[in-house]
Parts: C-alpha cells; sequence; structure tokens
C-alpha cells in the first residue's frame, strides 16, 4: 500500500487511516480556502476515485489538501467507518491572509488553524519545519492512483509529488493557480495512473488524431487493430450486418497516412480523419447494402449516400460497416431483425437495447470508435443506456434526414452513440446543419459543440453554479403513472436510486435540483404508438415488390397476388403489426377517435415540457424502466416491450433534444449492467446538454469498469 508521510513522526497504523479519512472527509462541506487580499478566486476540482481499504467499496475522493492532525467524523460511505489521523508533525507561519469558501476541500490557515465546517480538524506550524503531506488513493493494495505533496522551506514555495523516493517537483502546468511563492500553492488537477478498476471516458476520436500527428501510429495500424476486433467478437456479438472489406478500408487508411507523410495537416483532412465508424443499415451508403434490417430490402445498394453519411465521410471517417437493427426501426432490442439478433457486450445473455442495439454493441465493445443511429421513440437513447454509451438524440430538424429510410417521419430523427460527451460532440459537430434536399431540416447556426467541454483541470469548484435542473417526479416512482403500477411499480428500484444518486452529484457540483410534475407524462406513450404505427402504414406501402427489393409471386398471380406475397415473405411479424395498427388508426370510422385524439394529446405533452423547460435548463429521468433484459424474454409480450419505451417517446413527440450518459450499475451480469442517465434540454440545446453530460461524466462518483473478460482487450 501507497504510505502517506509526514517530515516527522507519524503514528504506527497511521498510513491506512489516513487515507482512508482523506477520501471520504469532503462530502459536499464548507470548508475554507486561505489567501492574501487581492489574489483572485481559485478554480479547484481535483476529483479521483478509490477503493476503500476496509471494507473494498469504491468510495468517492475529493481533496486537495490534507490536514496533518484531523479526528473526522463524517463515516466512510460505503462502510459507515469512523476513522481518526494524528501524525505529529507540526507547522506554523506567522501571515493571517483572508479566507475564503471553497466547499468540499481542505485548506490550511498559515498560523492558526485549520478549518473544515462539519467536521473536526487542527493543525499547528513551525517556522523551521518543512512540510510533505502526500494525498493517495489506492485502487489495491499496490496501484498507485495519485499522490500530492506540499513542502514548505522559507514560505510556501514549493510543490511537489511525494514517492518512497523522496519529493519530486511537479510539472509547473499542475501548480499554474499560484499567483506569487509566498502562498499556498494549489493543485488543480490530480495526476492518476490508469487503474482497472475505474476507468474516466476520454475522448477517443482526439487520441486517435493525436496518435496520427505525433506519427505515434499510422492510421493503416489503427483501422487494422478495428477490424480485427470486429472479426474477432462478431461471432458473438453480431453488431454488423455488413462490413467493409478490408482492402477498401485499408486503402482508405493508407491514403490518409500518405497526406500526412507529404506534410499536410490533420485538421485539413477533416475532424474524423482516420476514425473508424459505423452506421446502422436504415442509413443510405453508396456502394454498401442498405436493409433496415429486413428481408424486403435484402441485396438492395442505394446509388447515394444519405447526407450524413457524406458528411461524416468528407470530414475523413472511415466507415466500417453497417450494423444491425430491429426491422425498419421497430423494436427495443434489435430482437426484430430479419437476420439475426445482437448480444450486449456487458453480458452476451441480454439485449443491447433498440432499435439501434447493433450500432450500440460495436462501439461498446470497441469495434468502432462512434457510430450514426436512428431515434423514433429513443432508438438511440435505450441502447446507450444498456450499453453504457453516450446517445445523443437531437433537435428535430438539427439534422438531415436525407437518406434515411422512413418509419415515422415527424418523429425520425438521425443521433449519434459515442463512448464518451467529447466524441459525440465532435461527430454532432459534422452531421448537423441544414441540408437543402431536405425541407424539414432547420435553417439555425450550428455552434461550436466542443467548446464548451472544458478539461477537468479547468473546472471551477461548482462548475454547475446557477444551474437549474428538475427531475420528473413521474419517473422515479412519485407520481401517479398512467395507471397504478404502471409508471411507479414499473421502474426498477436500483434505477431510481442510480438517477437519484446522478442528481445529488449534480446539486455537489452547484445545480439547483427541485422535482417538477409533468401531468401528461403517462399518456406520450399510448399516443406515440398510434402516431407511430399510422404513419409507418403509410410509408412501408411503398415495399410491394415493383420498384426495388424482394419480388415474389410471380405473373400467375397477378400484381395483387405479388403484392401479397412479396409482403407476406418479406416483412417480420413486427413490422406486419404495427401497419395494421396504422392502418386501423386511420381507417375513415375510426380516424378522430385515434389518429386525431392522438396528436391532441402530442399537443398537450409538448407544452408541458416546454413549460417546464421555460423553468428548468434541462430535466432528468431515467432512460428505460429497467436495465438491459434477457434475450427471448419480452419478444413473446408485445405490450411489455412498448411500456419499456414509456420514458423516451416524450421527447420525440415534443420534437426536443436529449442525451444519456451512463451514471452507474445494477446488479446482473458478470460486472454488473449499466444504468443510464437522460437529460431533456430546450429546442436547438445541444450545446447545453453536451455542456452537462461533460461535467456530469468527467466527475460522477460512479463510473464503469472494463467491460467483462468474455470480450477480449
Amino acid at each position: 500500500m501507497a504510505a502517506i508521510a509526514a517530515r516527522g513522526s507519524v503514528a504506527p497504523g497511521t498510513h491506512h487511516r489516513l487515507m482512508h479519512d482523506i477520501s471520504t472527509c469532503c462530502t459536499g462541506q464548507e470548508v475554507h480556502f486561505r489567501r492574501s487580499p487581492g489574489v483572485s478566486r481559485l478554480p479547484i476540482l481535483a476529483v479521483c476515485r478509490r477503493l476503500c481499504t476496509l471494507c473494498s467499496k469504491m468510495t468517492p475522493f475529493r481533496a486537495v489538501i490534507p490536514s496533518a492532525s484531523a479526528t473526522f467524523r463524517n463515516p466512510c460511505k460505503a462502510c459507515n467507518w469512523h476513522g481518526r489521523a494524528s501524525p505529529s508533525t507540526q507547522f506554523s507561519k506567522s501571515r493571517d491572509p483572508e479566507a475564503i469558501s471553497f466547499p468540499g476541500f481542505l485548506a490550511i490557515r498559515p498560523g492558526g488553524k485549520q478549518h473544515q465546517k462539519g467536521a473536526h480538524s487542527s493543525a499547528t506550524f513551525s517556522s523551521t519545519a518543512s512540510m510533505a503531506l502526500s494525498v493517495a488513493a489506492a485502487a489495491s493494495a499496490t496501484s498507485l492512483l495519485c499522490s500530492i505533496a506540499v513542502s514548505q522551506r522559507q514560505g510556501w514555495g514549493h510543490l511537489g509529488s511525494f514517492s518512497s523516493t523522496g519529493l519530486i517537483p511537479l510539472p509547473r502546468r499542475l501548480t499554474s493557480d499560484c499567483r506569487r511563492s509566498s502562498q499556498l500553492h494549489v493543485v488543480r488537477n490530480v495526476t492518476t495512473v490508469k487503474s482497472s478498476v475505474a476507468t474516466k471516458p476520454a475522448g477517443a476520436i482526439r487520441k486517435i488524431q493525436r496518435m496520427l500527428e505525433s506519427r505515434e501510429r499510422s492510421a493503416v495500424e489503427i483501422t487494422e487493430e478495428y477490424l480485427s476486433r470486429v472479426g474477432a467478437l462478431e461471432p458473438s456479438l453480431h453488431s454488423f450486418l455488413h462490413v467493409a472489406s478490408d482492402d477498401e478500408m485499408l486503402t482508405q487508411a493508407a491514403a490518409l497516412d500518405r497526406h500526412l507523410a507529404e506534410g499536410k495537416e490533420l485538421a485539413a483532412l477533416g475532424p474524423l480523419a482516420g476514425v473508424p465508424t459505423g452506421v446502422k443499415d436504415n442509413i443510405c451508403t453508396k456502394g454498401m447494402p442498405t436493409t433496415a434490417g429486413s428481408k424486403i430490402l435484402e441485396g438492395y445498394r442505394p446509388p447515394y449516400d444519405a447526407s450524413v453519411v457524406k458528411r461524416i465521410k468528407d470530414a475523413g471517417a472511415l466507415v466500417v460497416g453497417k450494423t444491425n437493427l430491429d426491422e425498419f426501426g421497430m423494436g427495443s432490442s434489435t430482437e426484430n431483425s430479419a437476420y439475426f439478433r445482437t448480444a450486449n457486450p456487458w453480458d452476451l445473455s441480454r439485449v443491447p437495447g433498440g432499435s439501434s442495439g447493433g450500432s450500440a454493441a460495436a462501439v461498446a465493445a470497441n469495434q468502432c470508435v462512434a457510430a450514426l443511429g436512428s431515434d423514433t421513440g429513443g432508438s438511440i437513447r435505450l441502447p446507450a443506456s444498456f450499453c453504457g454509451l453516450v446517445g445523443l438524440k437531437p433537435t428535430y430538424g438539427r439534422v438531415s434526414r436525407l437518406g434515411l429510410i422512413g418509419y415515422a417521419s415527424s418523429l425520425d430523427t438521425i443521433g449519434v452513440l459515442a463512448q464518451s460527451v467529447e466524441d459525440a460532440a465532435i461527430m454532432m459537430g459534422v452531421i448537423s446543419g441544414q441540408d437543402i434536399c431536405d425541407s424539414t431540416s432547420s435553417h439555425s447556426e450550428v455552434p461550436d459543440y466542443t467548446a464548451g467541454l472544458e478539461p477537468l483541470d479547468s473546472f471551477s469548484s461548482k462548475p454547475l453554479k446557477g444551474v437549474r435542473l428538475g427531475i420528473i417526479k413521474e419517473t422515479i416512482g412519485e407520481g401517479d403513472g398512467l395507471e397504478e403500477g404502471v409508471i411507479r411499480g414499473g421502474v426498477d428500484s436500483g434505477v431510481i436510486n442510480a438517477i437519484k444518486d446522478a442528481g445529488r452529484h449534480l446539486e455537489e457540483l452547484g445545480a439547483t435540483l427541485d422535482e417538477v410534475s409533468l401531468p401528461t407524462f403517462a399518456l406520450g406513450l399510448p399516443a406515440y404508438y398510434v402516431l407511430a404505427t399510422s404513419e409507418a402504414s403509410s410509408n412501408l406501402a411503398r415495399y410491394d415488390g415493383v420498384r426495388y427489393g424482394l419480388r415474389e409471386g410471380g405473373e400467375d398471380n397477378g400484381l395483387a397476388g405479388m403484392y401479397k406475397e412479396t409482403r407476406r415473405r418479406g416483412l417480420g411479424p413486427e413490422v406486419k403489426r404495427r401497419i395494421l395498427m396504422g392502418t386501423y388508426a386511420l381507417s375513415a370510422g375510426y380516424y378522430d377517435a385515434y389518429y386525431k385524439k392522438a396528436q391532441q394529446v402530442r399537443t398537450l405533452v409538448q407544452q408541458d415540457l416546454v413549460r417546464a423547460l421555460s423553468i428548468f435548463d434541462a430535466l432528468l429521468l431515467p432512460t428505460a424502466p429497467t436495465a438491459a433484459f434477457r434475450l427471448g424474454e419480452k419478444i413473446t409480450e408485445p405490450l411489455s416491450m412498448y411500456v419499456g419505451d414509456m420514458m423516451t417517446v416524450n421527447v420525440n413527440l415534443a420534437g426536443l433534444p436529449a442525451l444519456v450518459v451512463p451514471c452507474g450499475t445494477v446488479p446482473g451480469g458478470p460486472k454488473g449492467l449499466p444504468v443510464g442517465l437522460q437529460l431533456i434540454g430546450r429546442a436547438f440545446g445541444e450545446g447545453q446538454l453536451l455542456r452537462y453530460g461533460h461535467i456530469f461524466e468527467q466527475t460522477a462518483p460512479v463510473r464503469l469498469g472494463p467491460l467483462p473478460e468474455l470480450i477480449p482487450a
């Protein structure tokens, strides 16, 4: 175990206890930093994760300067342990600077006592003493996550990193907050060593581009790595319906390497240069099969690229292949594909969500860096939650739908799935914008979505100060629901606890969190299924065997016989079910009772959400009522499957943006099952949502570990 050392005597057995105390003492209380008059406020946030040395559970760690002598009365959140640490080192300093308040951090007041609101701690100082304190967090008995040390020689003039070999100066960039050599130096971020217990989401796109720019790796090497993972994992995952040929991918990668060798700037080749990307198979790709997961389009190769595909190719992306989906996007588990089922990388016996389950599984298993998906009623967000990813459903009209095979045209939206918020922001910046070929695309200017994503070491102590968040009470077991037990009883308690924990963490970051009631929230699900199936029955009428795709029946059966036989053999049971439902709702005798009424309910749902967002900056709720369920568990119960969309469909009815970020796990599978926090924003407020999600992602006390060992590294 890495020891916490101080120059002076340290009581035997203190080391482990002090590590435990430091990692749990700062639980959002107000403590004091000291500075001289005229020195500006220092934005500080150092967040790590560590393994509790007593109970072997993960606990939050937030600290900058530890006390030299303290009794902490705040117990470990994991094991309720109270500790005491009393090394006998003494320090002093004659200066008496003014105090400023920073929640969640310990501070030293030279020439007096150390203050911490809510916990008893004190320290005295000697002018001849030299201080060397380190803050350490251990992921195991031998792996050191981080260490900080402050050495005081003739004033507060030296900052270094302590190790068993002595005091080593830290890089100057870590002490950039120091305004003068006579002041207390503060580390803005703790340098960490990679841990196998928990990892912080990192931007894979920027990482790839840094490697290409530095010539650390070539585009060919990176592409070969991803292709090898696709080949190794496809027999168990089934993420892709079609994979680009190795020759095609490597030729594109080699061309990129030649451009760089000729001295061209990587930025000139596009923000996605050399990035392997997946595309959902209901988005048209020139030269690649596009089947929408249906036998009726088997072998169809579009003569053009969808607008989003053209944009990512122009940005330098390498399209790995076409990902699996529920047929025509109709499903919540990717079990309705006409070809095969996709498995969840976290547990191969469970679904990845749907309908963009292939895209989610491919990104989660590192078969590609990011992937395009489509969202009609939660088809991006649900797989993101089930597979532990970031999923962004943009505002209706923000992204062109040209080339997207239609399911419900007033609800369909193309979005992204990625491993980090930064990657999602980069992808969104590429695919967003007006398309003159799509009359529903918006003229609104596209901002730089990465501009608001600050690095962790530049966060203030309260990066979400002034942000108002509302948590929808009907989704966390405190509302009336569609009927007794549907929402209130249908949401898993582990999911509710994960969402509430995420809300508390956002409050610690400075946000104001209040409950908000949306009386029409539960009405969205039945309205959605009337409207979506009605539009589907109209959109899918074009698949008749005349113009393209499958043709069955022969000349002897006549035109009507060909229609009947082609659709009988080419469409799956779920698609047929939804076409029948939609046709019934649009029929002359029932149009007013169903379709018209559903449109009226849609207006009420939209008004409720817009009204709430006029008060709050974003709304919080679960992404799904449960974590990923088992393959085959609900496939024979369509109504049970439909209820799984109750947290997502309202966003599509209102045309608003929504972001999903991982917020924890619930028991299940080899290493637990991910849970996603959903944030709903104002129209065209994707940048704001990405900023909130990025801050949460970088500071969240609960992180997802590596995938189970059944997925090769």
